[in-house]
């Protein structure tokens, strides 16, 4: 249950033995080693020529890769399984989920195996990781961040974010990857920002673990209404499957496929250019109602899954989780900048995600918010 794929020292110099460490989700390229996405059907890739734009980033601002993270085969699923490459451990409880797709760099962020990893955000691929696994997760906003070297080539959904145990590590990360990202205003005060609380429905104990949260952060707060977040949600879907569909429909049939994927290609093929079209209208009514919201407060903030992860044994079993996504997904079709935070449970071991929605290319007030909930929830532990 390795959250590695192969693991390796590559740094920019030889005295780099002391400098952070992250991993990289194997969807991103790094000179040299295959871009496989943990699947069978890719093992034979040749190896990336050059390294993905957020990799040569991060070895020029003093990181140290230490290796490629395992992931959902061909970022096409939400629980983590994979039976090719091995299922991740939830460094949080070893009987649930890792969650999809960037498993491996949750995985190994949560054991403490690298001090932060990039992974990919489609449909949720980096928060819900996050929150299954108990550590922080941001989708940056759509086009901010370079996919250059990242699979697939082609989308209108996914983004590069890193996972880290500490929202300085995160601003750390942001600051080397992208060259436009201001540090100092992702640590300025925020403590009189205005809170829109998104109402939703999820359950008991994970709505009332992000409600203290928040009170607790001692925030200022409004009720808000996103009534096309639902909408959302399936025009999310039928995005993803035509786009998913278009860059690997190609393998369906070769024998080399896991047999979820293999199903959910070969359903996606059938997404038609009427659904397509019927998303991008839902896509422009949500963006409009998401940016609305955001004129009358600064953030939102909503939980990251409504419930906690399910087991392995319930997901091998068939229970579905195409849940998990519904409060994240929404906001890849919109392009908002979108972080996932653990929170507490009261009488529990397990955290739950808490979700911070910002304005376009605002991604550092959602940061400083989340580091200024860290830091007064540090001080109830």
């Amino acid at each position: 249950m390795s959250a590695f794929l192969r693991t390796f020292n590559l740094s920019a110099t030889d005295s780099a033995v002391d400098a952070p460490t992250i991993a990289i989700k194997d969807s991103i390229d790094i000179a040299g080693y295959a871009t496989t996405a943990a699947s069978r059907a890719l093992a034979d890739a040749p190896p990336a020529p050059e390294h993905a734009e957020v990799v040569q980033r991060l070895l020029d601002a003093g990181w140290r890769v230490t290796g490629k993270t395992n992931m959902h085969e061909l970022a096409f699923g939400m629980t983590g399984i994979n039976d090719f490459c091995g299922t991740p451990l939830n460094p949080q409880d070893a009987a649930r989920i890792p969650g999809g797709s960037s498993s491996g760099s949750a995985s190994a962020v949560g054991q403490k195996l690298v001090d932060a990893a990039l992974g990919t955000d489609t449909g949720g691929s980096v928060r819900g990781p996050a929150a299954c696994c108990g550590v922080i997760g941001l989708k940056p906003t759509f086009g901010r961040v370079s996919r250059h070297g990242v699979a697939p080539q082609v989308t209108t959904l996914d983004c590069v974010g890193p996972f880290t145990r500490e929202m300085d590590t995160l601003i750390r990360v942001m600051t080397a990857i992208d060259p436009s990202f201001r540090a100092d205003d992702a640590r300025r005060d925020v403590s009189q920002l205005r809170v829109g609380v998104v109402s939703v429905e999820a359950d008991e104990d994970v709505a009332k673990a992000v409600a203290t949260a928040i009170e607790q952060a001692g925030l200022a707060t409004q009720a808000i209404e996103l009534v096309s977040l639902k909408d959302a949600f399936a025009a999310g879907l039928a995005v993803i499957n035509a786009e998913t569909s278009r860059a690997f429909g190609h393998l369906v049939g070769s024998g080399k496929l896991g047999a979820d994927i293999e199903a959910r290609l070969r359903a996606a093929a059938a997404t038609s250019t009427t659904d397509l079209d019927a998303a991008e209208r839902v896509r422009r009514a949500f963006t409009d109602e998401v940016d609305r919201a955001l004129d009358r407060v600064d953030v939102l903030v909503l939980p990251t899954m409504p419930s906690l992860p399910i087991t392995l044994e319930a997901a091998r079993a068939g229970t579905s989780v195409i849940g998990m996504s519904s409060l994240i997904r929404p906001f890849n079709l919109s392009g908002h900048p979108a972080l996932s935070l653990p929170v507490p449970i009261g009488h529990s071991t397990l955290k739950a995600g808490l979700q911070i929605i910002g304005r376009k290319n605002d991604d550092e007030t959602v940061c400083a918010l989340a580091a200024h909930i860290e830091a007064r929830l540090a001080q109830f532990a």
